[in-house]
């Protein structure tokens, strides 16, 4: 089920991935705010994916990857695995075409992220993530349905998709007059920030791209450091539920460790202070895995100072629990 790494896609493929979602994806804003500018010392624009049809990112990539399978493959269905926000978009973009959607889902995934994931029409086969094994799971599936798989990042068809968050970037930020001197992506498997860098990179090339990552769930920025897939010594224990995967992808960090700059990771606490700060000071609902590169600016991970940075807040699926958490700590300065 993982693509070879002869299957990097292109700047090309980002575009007709574009085209596809012209018209079914939102083209979410780019967005300042005076008060998040003054704290820092620099231009932060931030892309509110959670703005995105189903909440998330992740939307996009699901869409596109199956937009680009043979009919005759797509009928038997799709399967993914995912703790919720991939789970969404396949099912959203299945039901668009009119198939089924199998999910194998972690049983510790948010109640909101199960519910959603079924009004969308899909069915979900849980696992225990720290014991259960996703991907014979799905193997099961996938020989009972004859369906097709589509991976959460490792997957050519995801990543293209995912990128053109990024075209949308380089191209809004211009708009506004700025190029961003870096771009900062929270990071899971590493399928937002392929396509993310491959866009940078082809439009923006002085454009830095930086990983945001959970503590101890930071497989890519040691990865990045020692040039091969580092692998997390722990399956769960973040409240950033979203990017928990055991080790960056095999096509995502071939696609990665070229073009990216490195990483930085933060708390559960600046991860849940950030959540706060976006819902008291920017008005938006954003879960704790998508504001972590949010919160890598507000905890001063890394340099703002005189610096245009563009910050994905990647999600805004969040169980009302843990928002309510969020919301009861202490407030967020700069």
């Amino acid at each position: 089920m993982h693509p070879e790494i002869d299957s990097v896609p292109a700047f090309k493929d980002l575009e007709a991935a574009a085209e596809r979602l012209e018209g079914i994806a939102v083209r979410t804003p780019l967005i300042r705010s005076p008060l998040l500018d003054t704290l820092t010392g620099g231009t932060i624009l931030l892309k509110p994916e959670t703005l995105q049809r189903t909440g998330s990112f992740k939307f996009r990539g699901a869409y596109n990857a199956i937009a680009g399978l043979d009919e005759a493959d797509r009928k038997h269905g799709i399967v993914a695995c995912s703790s919720g926000n991939h789970a969404q978009g396949v099912a959203a973009a299945a039901a668009l075409f009119g198939v089924p959607a199998t999910i194998v889902m972690p049983t510790d995934a948010p109640k909101l992220k199960r519910e959603r994931t079924e009004a969308h029409g899909a069915r979900i086969v849980p696992y225990d993530r720290a014991t259960g094994d996703r991907d014979a799971i799905a193997a099961e599936v996938l020989e009972a349905t004859g369906g097709v798989f589509v991976a959460p990042y490792d997957n050519a068809g995801v990543i293209s998709g995912q990128g053109t968050t990024g075209i949308e970037i380089v191209r809004q930020a211009a708009d506004l007059g700025f190029e961003p001197d870096m771009v900062l992506v929270p990071c899971g498997g590493g399928g937002l920030t392929a396509g993310v860098s491959l866009a940078i990179k082809s439009l923006s090339p002085k454009t830095a791209v930086v990983t945001v990552e959970p503590e101890r769930f930071d497989d890519h920025a040691r990865s990045f450091r020692s040039g091969h897939r580092e692998h997390n010594t722990e399956k769960s224990g973040s409240v950033c539920d979203a990017l928990m995967a055991n080790a960056p992808g095999t096509l995502t960090f071939e696609v990665n460790r070229s073009r990216v700059s490195g990483g930085v990771a933060v708390s559960d606490e600046e991860a849940l202070a950030a959540v706060a700060f976006a819902w008291r000071e920017l008005k938006l609902v954003v879960e704790p895995g998508g504001a972590v590169a949010l919160a890598a600016v507000l905890s001063g991970k890394v340099e703002t100072k005189g610096r245009t940075i563009a910050v994905i807040l990647s999600g805004g699926n969040t169980d009302p629990d843990l928002f309510a958490r969020a919301l009861s700590g202490p407030e967020t300065s700069a």
